[in-house]
This record gives structure tokens, sequence and C-alpha cells, in this order.
């Protein structure tokens, strides 16, 4: 099947090398679309929770595939996050066609469009830092949980459950920290003149206006690879909100140069690649 072209396309929070990364998905759906650019809006590794013993070969899939979009005309910018902190340090960094970046500023079609991963908002993460991990590392840990919860639901026919989900609706203060996240991004956006203020961080995927006494801006969430499984996608002068789950893109499930390299050719590719890139 033909690949879609989109001017723009923004994946946030997929958490490569946890047990809640559903790299296979994204593979499919970075084989589905031929994108201008592919931002990638932080906490795409998560060095916060990266263990030697467990990166599996899906996941390694996925940055092969990144970068093979880079070496094809694609334009890559990796916006940090919290999870992958440690790559601030090469912010303003160039290889090739991808560029490392703490956030970032376009023009789309004479509108200005600010994007940011969201950490800054998240007071846990600035006054607290290992609340937060433990928090990172409670939340692969339910992910995981929930996988094998629905594995045997699925198994005798019922319909699968969102443990975090459900948890999120029903405790209170979760849901005002969604709804503050929300308004103190588009508050910020709006007094600086943005029109598109585009985050992640939250796992909560959005497409809302926004509007206060000073003027009004489009908020946007790319959600996450964990659970939504969603992207925002920029084309003909507009925002779409992508659902993995409504598409299912069987015909790009298999990616047949991808699939036929092991583990260690897929290590060597990438690194052979990336150092071409520098």
């Amino acid at each position: 099947m033909k690949k879609r072209k989109v001017d723009i396309a923004v994946i946030s929070d997929v958490h490569l090398g946890t047990y809640g990364c559903h790299a296979q998905e994204l593979l499919s759906y970075l084989n589905s679309i031929q994108p201008e650019k592919l931002i990638l809006n932080g906490d795409i590794i998560d060095i916060w929770q990266f263990r030697k013993r467990y990166f599996p070969k899906s996941h390694l899939k996925v940055i092969k595939k990144i970068i093979d979009l880079s070496t094809k005309g694609t334009e890559i910018v990796y916006i940090t996050g919290n999870h992958d902190e440690m790559l601030r340090k090469f912010s303003e960094v160039r290889m090739g066609n991808i560029a490392i970046v703490d956030k970032l500023i376009l023009n789309l079609d004479g509108k200005k469009a600010w994007f940011f991963h969201g950490d800054v908002f998240d007071a846990s993460i600035q006054h607290a830092k290992w609340i937060a991990k433990l928090g990172g590392w409670g939340y692969d840990l339910l992910i995981y949980f929930n996988r094998m919860i629905n594995r045997v639901l699925t198994a005798t026919g019922r319909e699968k459950y969102s443990l975090s989900h459900k948890i999120k609706k029903s405790v209170k203060k979760a849901v005002k920290f969604i709804n503050d996240f929300e308004k103190a991004a588009s508050d910020l956006a709006i007094e600086n003149g943005y029109k598109y203020v585009i985050c992640g961080h939250i796992h909560q995927p959005q497409l809302l206006r926004k509007v206060n006494r000073h003027g009004t801006c489009l908020y946007l969430n790319s959600g996450d690879w964990v659970e939504n499984l969603t992207a925002l996608e920029y084309h003909n002068k507009k925002w779409k909100l992508y659902h993995y789950q409504q598409d299912k893109l069987i015909p790009f499930v298999v990616d047949e140069e991808l699939k036929s390299m092991n583990y260690k050719d897929l290590l060597a590719a990438i690194t052979i690649t990336g150092t071409r890139s520098i």
C-alpha cells in the first residue's frame, strides 16, 4: 500500500527499553507514513529505567527505522524529555538530518507553533526527582501487570481493560493535574503569541481549542506509545490526532528489511549509520 505523505508527524513518550512500550505497533505506524519532518517530542528512549537485560529487537528496529527515515530525506528533530534528559547535554547538536533540541519553534503557514516535552510544568520532577523516578518504575510495573491481565481477558473473549486509565479518571488529583497542565501550557502559549502549543509528557492525547481573556491557541498533546498509541500529524494546514487502535495498519505490520536482521545486525547498522551521519 502507498505510504501517506504528511508535512509533520509528532510522536512522544515511546519509552523504548521498558515493558510497556508498544514498539512493534510504532514501527507499523512509521512504515505507513512519509513525513517531511518527524518530531520526537521527548521520552523516546527511557534512560531513567534502562536495563541492560531488557532492550528487545523490536525496540532496536524503531531506532533503525528512525535513522533510515533520516537518510531518506526526513528531517528528524529529537526534543529531549525528562526520561531522556541525559541527552540535554547534547542539545543543539546536529548529525546529518537529525537534530537534538530542548524546544522547537516553527512557522506553520503563517502561524507560530511551540513544541516542547512538558516536564517543565511537573513540580515532582523539578523539586523531587527521586519521587518522579520511583513513580516511573511503578507505572512500568502497572503496565506490565495490566498486559498479563489483558492476555487472560483476550483469551477468554472479553474486552481489554486499562488499569491506569481507570486510576487516572477516579483520582481527582490526577484529573486536576492534567487540567492544570493543559491550562499552563496554553496560557503561556497565548501570552507569547503562539497559535499552536504541542506537548507530550502526560500520556494524554488531546487536540483542543483553548481560550482565555488574552486570546486563543490550539493545544495539542501527542499522547504516548505505552497505552494510547497516538501521534499528531500536520498536513494541508490542518492538525490531526492519529489513533493506532482505530487504524490497525495491517498491511504495514511487516518490514521485510528489518525482519531479516538479527540483534547484532541491527546494532551494527545503527552504529555504522550514526557514524556516517556525524
